[in-house]
């Protein structure tokens, strides 16, 4: 099979006959079982379920006028192994969960079958998805296939080496720090954080700070996905405004002259790599070359103790609703967050969600009256090599987290924000690491993103940038 760039084009092909849904399937699955053994993608795979799925597909296609068929009929999707498959366990990247099979997919993978996906498997994390690399004791260390010996970045690592190695069209992934946007960064991908809101899950916590989304090779997969992902929920507590028209229709339109501030300094004073700002550099000169007014300077960040205490405390939460979770199996990093969790009151915690909300408001406020649009390093650094995060947790487990700071330094404000944020594949460093560059937009206008980068795919393409040991 000829190497498809997009998983709009997987979706094309198969429309058009030109190739069946288990051809696409049966490539993908050996190109992990070429690639899998270096990279470490996957925390499952059921390659008889996928089968069957394709199987299914393929007989739709045969009987279906195309212009019915799902957007995504036949396209293989792996699924971050925090969200409930049926019939797969969910590990959560941890010793300390249960092997117990789901009873029912979450609702993101019920859109996803309902658009056509097939479910090929689920990729790692680290355990709760909690720091920035993805090593847990589970699973081991997932690589990056520009260079193993570097880090995928987190928590949806498994999800992006999968797609930057070619072993799957798309990838499921999620983000309450960071977690779609850094691998995406480290891998040479798309990676969308969307709206506070905009996709809902079975069961939503109250801060709404994380969400899922995909990792993909462009903003046209990014944007298709995304409608599908959006669906409207009635049973959601809250619900993001609707977007004016499907997000894919944004993908080639006219963003208009905006006003752009481009920054490299970050809410919480983190060092920056030169590698990073250079790419930063880079988009904004690009930018003003597409007619953008670009401004080289700091927004009014929040101040970095009053970010840092609040978004600490809600992290700690995070083991929050895990099934059958044993204590005394958990990585010592996480223990440390659930004793920090189990040790905070109510009132603690409606303090730190307070904090944070006056914090966004500080930062939010400047959208559409300074400035129209955010530009930023996606991370701080380089990806970091394989295992630098366990650096001094011996003594004292809770620094993974701070370990992972520096990558998430740019990411996890807007989170607390709940705006729309977009990594772009602009960069590859001297050392041959991608280097993204993250868009920040209003909150709820993910189609301002959609627009603005698709002129920056279109001025300079990225798709067709495969490492190495894949080519």
């Amino acid at each position: 099979m000829t190497r498809f760039d997009s998983a709009l084009q997987v979706a094309a092909a198969i429309r058009s006959k030109q190739i069946s849904p288990v051809e696409v399937l049966e490539h993908y699955l050996a190109q992990a079982d070429t690639f899998d053994p270096t990279l470490n993608a996957f925390a499952l795979r059921d390659d008889e379920s996928a089968l069957a799925q394709a199987e299914d597909a393929a007989e739709k296609v045969a009987r279906t006028r195309t212009e019915d068929l799902p957007a995504f009929i036949g396209v293989p999707i792996p699924i971050k192994d925090l969200n409930d498959v049926q019939g797969w366990p969910t590990s959560y990247g941890s010793l300390g969960v249960p092997d117990t099979p789901a009873e029912a997919d979450c609702l993101q993978v019920e859109r996803f079958r309902a658009a056509g996906f097939v479910i090929m498997g689920k990729t790692t994390t680290p355990e709760f998805g909690t720091i920035s690399m993805t090593e847990s004791q589970r699973f081991g260390a997932t690589r990056n296939p520009w260079n193993p010996a570097h880090t995928s970045g987190g928590s949806s690592g498994g999800a992006a080496a999968a797609v930057a190695a070619g072993m799957a069209p798309i990838a499921h992934a999620s983000d309450g720090g960071g977690s779609i946007r850094i691998p995406a960064s480290c891998n040479g991908l798309v990676g969308l954080k969307p709206s506070r809101n905009r996709i809902t899950g079975s069961a939503e916590k109250m801060t709404a700070a994380s969400t899922s989304g995909v990792v993909s090779r462009t903003v046209a997969d990014t944007a298709a996905a995304l409608d599908v992902l959006a669906a409207h929920d009635a049973g959601a507590w809250n619900l993001a405004p609707p977007p004016a028209r499907p997000f894919a229709q944004e993908v080639g339109a006219d963003p208009g002259k905006l006003r752009i501030r481009v920054a490299v300094s970050n809410p919480l004073g983190v060092p920056v790599d030169p590698a990073c700002a250079e790419a930063t550099s880079h988009v904004a000169d690009l930018l003003a070359d597409l007619g953008h007014h670009v401004t080289e300077s700091s927004p009014e960040w929040p101040q970095a103790s009053m970010f840092a205490e609040g978004f600490l405390t809600v992290w700690a939460t995070i083991t929050a609703g895990i099934p059958g979770l044993d204590p005394e199996r958990i990585e010592p990093h996480n223990l440390a967050n659930l004793n920090k969790a189990l040790n905070t009151s109510s009132i603690a915690f409606t303090e730190a969600t307070l904090m944070l909300q006056a914090a966004s408001r500080i930062l939010t406020a400047q959208f559409g009256r300074d400035f129209d649009l955010l530009v930023t390093p996606t991370m701080a650094v380089e990806p970091p090599l394989v295992g630098s995060i366990w650096e001094g947790t011996e003594a004292d487990p809770s620094l993974a987290l701070f370990n992972a700071m520096p990558m998430a330094a740019f990411t996890a404000m807007f989170n607390v924000t709940g705006q729309p944020a977009l990594s772009l594949p602009v960069h590859n460093s001297d050392s041959g690491l991608p280097v993204g560059v993250q868009f920040i937009a209003p909150p709820w206008d993910e189609a301002m993103l959609i627009r603005v980068g698709s002129q920056i795919e279109a001025a300079q393409p990225w798709s067709d940038r495969w490492p190495a040991m894949v080519l």
